[in-house]
């Protein structure tokens, strides 16, 4: 399930992950809310909240986020993964490098960290 974190600014997504998360999850919550950011602003910040109760990824929407990802590449300003899943921080650490811009790494317990990080100028 991925619910929106509100009181974000209009640029920035924020989304919090919990129990599995589907093609459907990304198409209804993260893709619409991605598209209507990209729809007013260049660039778009990214704040991704993998919870305790996070379970994983089905692989339509592990799909859905590649595609996503990759149709907007240029587009991504800032990205903050907030997890404590050491296979999603190592493989985003490691696949970082890829990313055309700045991307990190939060653990749970920093959630507010990375939330002043993903909105800071």
């Amino acid at each position: 399930m991925l619910a929106l974190i509100p009181d974000m600014s209009d640029h920035t997504i924020s989304v919090t992950a919990s129990g599995m998360v589907t093609a459907t999850d990304y198409e209804a919550v993260l893709i619409p809310a991605v598209e209507a950011a990209f729809a007013t602003h260049g660039k778009v910040r990214v704040l991704y909240h993998l919870g305790p109760s996070f379970s994983g990824f089905t692989p339509g929407a592990m799909w859905d986020d590649m595609k996503m990802g990759l149709a907007h590449i240029r587009g991504w300003q800032r990205i903050a993964v907030v997890t404590d899943l050491e296979w999603i921080a190592g493989a985003t650490r490691l696949f970082g490098f890829a990313m055309p811009c700045e991307t990190r790494v939060f653990s749970n317990r920093d959630l507010g960290r990375a939330t002043e990080w993903i909105g800071a100028d």
